[in-house]
């Protein structure tokens, strides 16, 4: 077997970041205020996916996992997506409530990362998205048994062919195995890029039901 000499050298790559700075002052007092700020200025300059963002989970053992989610809404209660409950995601969650979320806003030189816990949302409001959304994607909940070993693509296709008959002129129910979890914040922290690599941070730590101490982080 021919052994592989693969390296890259990726030390050059480098982008100097000349956007707006942030000071204390300019920052909402209420962190969900602040978010809710970026997210519709990330939303008006029509960047793509400004709701998508890397959900990170612990398993019992302490292993770290991440992967790409979309954020379905967000209130004073917390950020919540939609996921199913049989998925690797969701058992790491049962077992350790903990969570971290990152939006990745690299377009405009920002990040937010959110540090909190997660928990199930009702099955009123599960179904009340569910319903809204598309008839191909509610078929795609039923048919995914998600994270679990598949051998073939022809196989999801088969299934989802077979519900689609199955549910045809009928009201496709929610899933038992499928609904929301909402992120309630311990901590938010803006991160806006600076030139020389002396980035401003901000962090938001919860001081009781409805106050937030705010400090700068150094780089």
């Amino acid at each position: 077997m021919e052994k592989s000499n693969l390296a890259m050298d990726l030390s050059a790559l480098r982008q100097e970041y000349n956007c707006e700075g942030l000071i204390k002052k300019d920052l909402a007092l209420d962190p969900f205020h602040q978010f809710e700020k970026w997210f519709k200025q990330y939303t008006q300059a029509n960047l793509p996916e400004p709701n998508a963002m890397v959900l990170a989970t612990v398993s019992e053992r302490g292993e770290p996992s991440t992967r790409l989610v979309l954020l379905k809404y967000f209130d004073k209660q917390g950020f919540v997506f939609f996921t199913n409950y049989k998925s690797k995601k969701a058992k790491q969650i049962e077992k350790n409530s903990n969570v971290a979320l990152l939006f990745p806003w690299f377009p405009l030189e920002r990040q937010v990362k959110i540090q909190g816990t997660a928990s199930k949302i009702s099955i009123t409001e599960s179904l009340a998205y569910f319903v809204s959304r598309p008839r191909g994607s509610q078929i795609g909940a039923w048919c995914s048994h998600q994270s679990t070993v598949v051998s073939s693509r022809s196989i999801l296709e088969n299934s989802y062919e077979e519900l689609k008959i199955k549910f045809q002129n009928k009201t496709i129910p929610l899933p038992s195995f499928w609904g929301g979890y909402r992120v309630v914040p311990k901590q938010f922290e803006f991160w806006q890029g600076r030139s020389n690599r002396l980035h401003d941070r901000f962090t938001y730590s919860s001081t009781d039901d409805d106050h937030w101490s705010i400090d700068r982080l150094s780089p």
